[in-house]
């Protein structure tokens, strides 16, 4: 994820002194993070590992007040000596529903904790998320759970190998160079209308395909990378591996769309 945690420090360097200082004074630092078009919002903990051995915590998709306000109460459950239990019921978080938590895959690490892994230093701490239940009650994994809000909490205990928030039977654009020829994706379009297109750069209309957005992820998974890729957002590379540069989608852009 980009660097949108809402704190009002003027730059990176202050946001981590502010981090330090408030891990220090209270034993955790709430890192809270707004909602694009495309991708919910979310909140996370730093500093619960640092102050009392426990893995970190996240919670998606409510008020980023509201998620502020449950991780501070989860952290005094914890600095009451209590150990979250991963899979367990908790009637305790929520007024009138149930919560339990999921611990996060180490793949799902560096997409969320930004700020944790610039105060420890890495991207190798343990992490559980907080994980609410819809209006009937049910979890996401629950049959007739409610559909809108299916995309609003990913959970980071699993698809790691498939990050998007779409169907993995998605029709995508690519192109025949990438399929036939095994040329590298090198330019990754997000459609303001949410269709995807996947190019290799050197594509004329007529070398434009449709496949599988599981089938793209398959041959690169470094598409992964881009899952997050705003509505109106292009991402470019050099090649397989390199860095991703993102940008706002060219009215050429969508010309394949």
């Amino acid at each position: 994820m980009r660097d949108e945690e809402s704190h009002k420090c003027g730059n990176g360097d202050e946001l981590l002194a502010k981090t330090a200082l408030n891990i220090e004074k209270f034993g955790l630092q709430v890192i809270m993070v707004f909602a694009t078009e495309y991708s919910p919002s979310f909140a996370y903990s730093v500093g619960l590992l640092q102050s009392y051995g426990h893995p970190e915590v996240i919670c998606f998709g409510l008020k980023t007040d509201l998620m502020h306000i449950l991780i501070n109460d989860v952290a005094e459950i914890i600095k009451k000596g209590e150990t979250i239990e991963v899979g367990r019921a908790y009637s305790n978080i929520f007024d009138n529903s149930t919560a339990e938590f999921l611990k996060v895959a180490p793949g799902n690490i560096g997409d969320y904790f930004n700020v944790a892994i610039r105060h420890y230093g890495n991207n190798h701490f343990p992490a559980i998320q907080l994980v609410w239940t819809d209006r009937n009650d049910k979890f996401p994994w629950e049959k007739d759970f409610e559909e809108e809000f299916i995309y609003k909490q990913p959970l980071l205990d699993r698809n790691t190998d498939f990050k998007f928030r779409e169907a993995r039977n998605l029709a995508v654009f690519t192109t025949r160079q990438w399929l036939d020829l095994q040329q590298p994706i090198l330019h990754v379009v997000h459609n303001k209308d949410g269709d995807w297109q996947f190019l290799t750069g050197d594509q004329m209309p007529e070398d434009i395909r449709i496949v599988s957005i599981e089938g793209m992820i398959r041959k690169d998974i470094t598409l992964n990378e881009v899952f997050d890729l705003n509505y109106g957002q292009s991402a470019n590379r050099l090649h397989i591996g390199g860095e991703w540069t993102r940008s706002k989608v060219e009215e050429d852009d969508e010309e394949y769309d």
